[in-house]
């Protein structure tokens, strides 16, 4: 796919495109689907891994990564776990208030799962709530919770449990501080605790080889496009950050009331191209000092910018555009916006491979095309099977 069709198309049909009406951008597609999903996967029996965030080997938060699911048999999770720790992970039980060993833990760390040592919450988030069980008004990734309802009192109560392992941590409620109005009430047989200059000591290798970046051209159509060819890149995927997760959802989305940014996640091994290739790449395929717009798309949507996931990500995206200003790149000032990422949210499937899957379309014959076609010819060293 990753050439051949574009090529094709590039030679035989370029030519007699039509150009879009500007304005219209990439949203005359008009169907009536559901809000795109979360990174927050409710993964099942079948799924054999997980995208979570982690503390890699040099102590920082990596960005979304995929990582095996850690799945135990019962008498594998009482061997490893204390009695204590197996009641309440394993068999959602509760501690006595007042009685948890990092009720008063005060120093400053994070607190990881006590079944699969997952990063779950930054003492920076920490808060007396007088509930007798250490709460917490954020988690540390929003990808390393999971949630579902708890119907086990006659008060139905959110249930929070870890991402990697499904062990139950605690519940959520909305009575917490500003400035997210949430507390996480944990119980502490759930949690365990490492100081801040141990991070790096206990960090993991990433997994697989792989890693993410979340980036916003313009129309995600040729975004997506752009980075599906290159030597590398595992998957890309067309989505909204920036915004709630309510409104990520194309007709919100469009109206660019939302604060989202049409944006792509791109799934990459780090062993074979690097983020700044990917930045080097997404640089050179749209307009960063167009403000709000990229061609016939406008829109607070259609911005430019990286959604960085870790100082590792907002560090290399400042020197690229210092770097870039430096060397006289652009006729303009770089506009592109570096903003921290919260949470991706997947567009609806019809947005998904949408160049491959609608070749003769006037869109991506007029605007995409030509993207490809300066990929293919300014990084043809970075170019995949």
């Amino acid at each position: 796919m990753k050439t051949s069709l574009f090529g094709a198309l590039w030679r035989t049909g370029l030519a007699a495109a039509l150009l879009m009406a500007a304005g219209t951008g990439c949203g005359f597609v008009s169907q009536s689907t559901e809000a795109g999903t979360t990174m927050n996967s409710d993964h099942e029996g079948t799924m054999e891994t997980v995208r979570v965030r982690i503390f890699d080997e040099q102590g920082e938060l990596t960005a979304p990564t995929e990582t095996p699911v850690v799945a135990k048999s019962d008498a594998q999770w009482r061997d490893e776990l204390t009695p204590e720790q197996f009641r309440v992970l394993r068999q959602a039980g509760t501690e006595r208030a007042g009685t948890g060993r990092l009720l008063n833990e005060h120093r400053d760390g994070v607190y990881v799962c006590a079944g699969c040592s997952l990063p779950l919450f930054d003492s920076s988030t920490k808060f007396e709530s007088c509930s007798g069980w250490p709460s917490f008004f954020a988690s540390i990734a929003p990808e390393n919770l999971r949630e579902r309802p708890d119907y086990s009192l006659s008060l139905v109560r959110t249930e929070v449990l870890c991402a990697r392992c499904d062990g139950h941590l605690g519940h959520v409620f909305g009575d917490g501080p500003q400035p997210t109005g949430l507390r996480y009430c944990m119980n502490s047989a759930a949690l365990n605790f490492t100081p801040r200059d141990e991070l790096a000591s206990t960090g993991q290798p990433v997994s697989g080889g792989r890693a993410e970046a979340v980036l916003a051209g313009g129309c995600f159509w040729c975004v997506e496009a752009v980075f599906q060819q290159l030597d590398g890149v595992l998957s890309v995927d067309s989505g909204y950050a920036g915004g709630a997760a309510h409104t990520a959802n194309y007709e919100a989305v469009k109206t660019g009331q939302t604060g989202h940014a049409e944006v792509v996640r791109v799934l990459y091994d780090p062993n074979r191209i690097s983020y700044e290739d990917l930045l080097r790449v997404h640089f050179a395929t749209h307009d960063p000092t167009q403000l709000n717009r990229q061609g016939p798309d406008v829109g607070p949507q259609y911005r430019s910018a990286v959604f960085y996931a870790n100082e590792q990500q907002r560090t290399a995206a400042t020197a690229m555009i210092k770097e870039l200003e430096e060397e006289g790149k652009f006729n303009g000032s770089i506009v592109t916006t570096l903003e921290p990422l919260d949470a991706f949210h997947k567009a609806e499937d019809y947005h998904q491979n949408f160049a491959t899957q609608n070749p003769t379309n006037p869109y991506v014959r007029s605007i995409t095309l030509p993207k490809i076609e300066k990929v293919r010819d300014t990084f043809s060293d970075m170019i995949g099977d």
